[in-house]
C-alpha cells in the first residue's frame, strides 16, 4: 500500500496505480468494486451501470454478485498482450 493510499469500507485502496501487471495479477475475474476504481468509476454509479448493463466491459452476475473478466478490462484498456498469462496454470 502507498504511504497516502486510503482504504474504503470493503478494503479496496483508493488512489493506488493501476498498471497492466497488476490488472493482470487479479487472476481471471474481479468484482465490480475493483473494476471501477481500475476505469476510474465511483462504486455507487459503477454497481448502477452494472444492474443496468450499461458498465463500460462485461458484468457476470452469479448469484447476488457482479464479477467482471480481467480479460474485457485489459482489452478495454488497450493492454498489450492482453490475454492472461495463461501458462502458468497450463502444465
Amino acid at each position: 500500500m502507498t504511504p497516502n493510499a486510503k482504504v474504503g469500507p470493503s478494503s479496496v485502496v483508493i488512489d493506488e496505480i493501476w498498471t497492466v501487471e497488476r490488472v493482470k495479477s487479479l487472476g481471471v475475474m474481479t468484482n465490480v468494486e475493483t473494476a471501477a476504481q481500475i476505469l476510474g468509476i465511483g462504486r455507487t454509479v459503477a454497481y448502477r451501470l452494472a444492474k443496468d448493463g450499461d458498465f463500460p466491459v462485461q458484468v457476470l452476475r452469479i448469484g447476488h454478485s457482479y464479477r467482471v473478466p480481467v480479460l474485457r478490462l485489459l482489452e478495454l484498456l488497450g493492454a498489450p498482450d492482453a490475454p492472461l498469462d495463461r501458462d502458468r496454470f497450463i502444465d
